[in-house]
C-alpha cells in the first residue's frame, strides 16, 4: 500500500505535490515520490525517528510562550522536502531583492530628507505614529546608507498559482539556522535522493552573512571584529543565535559583555578589552539600550546608541527599521518600489485594508467574517484573527477592538495557501497541508545575496493557515533545483 494511498486534496485548493489524487504527480516530484512508496511503515517511522533524535541531539529548538507558561519545544520537522524550480525561484529571488533594496531606500529617506512624506506617497503619520520609529536615528547615515542587512519576506503561492508576498519582516527574521539543520539532517537520512537532484546549496549562508558584516564595518579595518548579540539562553530563538555565532566562528555575546568607553564599543575578555566593529543584535529596539530606550533594559548595552552615531560601530539591522516592518506599511510597498526604483513591483502583495482609514475600517467591520485581522506590530502568528473560524461573540470584541485602536490593524482576505504533502504522526500518513515560504535576503556594501531555498513552513494542524512555529507549525527542507 502507498504512504499516500489516502492523500485527499481539499477543494479550490492548489496542491504543490498532487493533481486531483495521490496517482497525478507532478513533476518535479516523481522521483522523491517514487522513493517514498518503497519505504514500508515501519521504515519511514524509523525514518522520522532517526531525524528527529537528530533534532533533538544538536539542541534545535524553540520556545512557545503561552499566558501561564513557556514550553521549550524540539522543532517539527516534515521530512518530504518541497522543491521549486530554478525558473520560479529566479523570479521570487528578484522580487525579494527589488522589495528589499526599496524598503532600504525607504528608511534612508524617512530618517533623513522625508522626501516621500512630502510627495504625499505615504501619510507620514503613519510612520510618526509606530511604536518603531526611532527619533535618535533621524540624521544618521549607516555604512553604505544601508538600514536592513537581512531582510525575511514571506511568501505564499494561491491557488491561482502565482506567488504573494504575505509580509516582510526586517526587524530581526528569525528561522535560517532551521534552513541549515533541516538541509543536514534530510542529507543524513536520506543521502542517496540527493545524488537525483541537482539541489543549489545553503550550506554557505553563514559565511555569506559574516561577509556582508564585514562589508559594513565602520572603518577600513582588514580583519573587523563581529560578534552576535543575544538577549540570553531563554529567548525562543537562542538556539539560532548560538548557531550562526559558532558556524561563522565568531563571539556569542549578551549585554553584560560588552561595555562602552569613548564612545566605542568593546568586549570583556581574561586579556581585556576587544574593540568591537560589527553587531548583529538579536535584541528588539526597547531593550538596547537603556539611556535611549527602555531605562530598565538588563540585556542591552549602554551607551551603544552613542558608539553607533559617533559611526564606531555598525549594528546590523539599525535600530529603527521595524517602522518598515508596519503592516500597515506593507499596503504601502508596490508604492515606495515604484517611487525609489521606478519599477513595477516583481511580486504582489496581499490586498490589504488599513483600519486607520474610515471607509477602509468600514469595509472591514462589514465584512470581518471574511476577513483576517492582523495587528500591524506583532510576529510570530500572534493577535491574528481569522474571521470565518470566530464566532458571533468573538468578531463583535474584534470589532470594539478595531474601533477603539485603528491604528493597531489591518485586514486582509482569507488566501487560499497552497498545501503540500506532510506526514501526520497521528494519522500515520501523508496528508495536504498548508505551507508558505520565508525568504532571506542579505544587502550589505555593494553585497546582495539571496539564500537559495529559504525555509518553508507549514501548518500541521488540518485546515490551519497559520504556520508559525510558535502555534504549532513545523518546517520542511526546501529544495531550489538547476533542472
Amino acid at each position: 500500500m502507498s504512504i499516500f494511498e489516502s492523500y485527499s486534496i481539499p477543494e479550490n485548493i492548489l496542491d504543490e505535490v498532487f493533481d486531483g489524487g495521490h496517482e497525478h504527480i507532478k513533476d518535479p516530484y516523481q522521483r522523491i515520490t517514487s522513493v517514498f512508496n518503497t519505504l514500508s511503515q515501519e521504515q519511514f517511522t524509523e525514518l522520522n525517528e532517526l531525524i528527529k533524535l537528530s533534532f533533538f541531539n544538536q539542541g534545535i529548538t524553540y520556545q512557545v510562550y503561552g499566558k501561564d507558561t513557556t514550553a521549550e519545544h524540539v522543532f517539527p520537522f516534515d521530512p518530504f522536502p518541497r522543491i521549486i524550480k530554478k525558473q520560479e525561484w529566479e523570479n521570487i529571488e528578484k522580487g525579494v531583492l527589488q522589495r528589499s533594496r526599496a524598503l532600504n531606500l525607504f528608511l534612508e529617506d524617512v530618517y533623513s530628507y522625508k522626501q516621500i512624506f512630502k510627495d504625499k506617497i505615504i501619510p507620514s503619520e503613519m510612520i510618526l505614529s509606530s511604536q518603531h520609529y526611532v527619533e535618535d536615528m533621524v540624521g544618521l547615515r549607516p555604512k553604505g546608507n544601508i538600514f536592513c542587512h537581512i531582510s525575511g519576506t514571506d511568501i505564499i503561492k494561491h491557488r491561482d498559482n502565482n506567488n504573494y508576498v504575505l509580509e516582510d519582516n526586517l526587524r530581526s527574521p528569525s528561522g535560517v539556522s532551521y534552513v541549515l539543520s533541516n538541509r543536514e539532517a534530510l542529507k543524513k537520512a536520506m543521502s542517496d535522493i540527493f545524488q537525483s537532484y541537482p539541489i543549489l546549496p545553503v550550506w554557505d549562508y553563514p559565511i555569506l552573512l559574516l561577509e556582508m558584516m564585514k562589508s559594513v564595518r565602520p572603518q577600513d579595518f582588514d580583519e573587523p571584529v563581529c560578534v552576535v548579540l543575544t538577549p540570553g539562553m531563554y529567548n525562543s530563538a537562542y538556539y539560532e543565535h548560538m548557531f550562526l555565532a559558532q558556524q561563522m566562528g565568531i563571539e556569542l555575546v549578551e549585554g553584560r559583555d560588552l561595555v562602552v568607553e569613548d564612545d566605542f564599543v568593546y568586549m570583556k575578555t581574561t586579556n581585556g578589552l576587544i574593540r568591537i566593529d560589527v553587531i548583529y543584535r538579536r535584541i528588539d529596539d526597547d531593550f538596547l539600550d537603556p539611556e535611549v530606550f527602555n531605562k530598565d533594559s538588563l540585556l542591552g548595552v549602554k551607551g551603544i546608541m552613542r558608539a553607533y552615531a559617533a559611526g564606531h560601530v555598525t549594528i546590523v539591522n539599525a535600530p529603527g527599521t521595524g517602522i518598515a516592518d508596519d503592516k500597515a506599511v506593507y499596503h504601502f510597498v508596490p508604492k515606495i518600489i515604484k517611487y525609489y526604483l521606478d519599477e513595477d513591483p516583481i511580486l504582489n502583495n496581499v490586498q490589504t485594508y488599513i483600519c486607520e482609514n474610515p471607509k477602509e475600517m468600514n469595509h472591514v467591520l462589514e465584512n470581518l467574517k471574511d476577513l483576517v485581522v492582523k495587528p500591524v506590530d506583532q510576529s510570530g502568528g500572534y493577535g491574528i484573527c481569522i474571521g470565518n473560524k470566530m464566532t458571533k461573540a468573538e468578531l463583535a470584541e474584534l470589532a470594539d477592538k478595531i474601533k477603539d485602536n485603528p491604528r493597531q490593524f489591518i485586514a486582509q482576505p482569507i488566501m487560499s495557501l497552497s498545501t503540500h504533502a506532510t506526514y501526520i504522526e497521528s494519522e500515520q500518513e501523508f496528508c495536504p497541508r498548508h505551507v508558505d515560504l520565508r525568504t532571506y535576503t542579505l544587502i550589505g556594501d555593494d553585497y546582495e545575496f539571496v539564500l537559495k531555498g529559504g525555509l518553508s513552513r507549514v501548518a500541521l494542524k488540518k485546515g490551519s493557515l497559520i504556520v508559525n512555529s510558535s502555534q504549532g507549525g513545523g518546517s520542511k527542507d526546501t529544495w531550489v533545483i538547476d533542472e
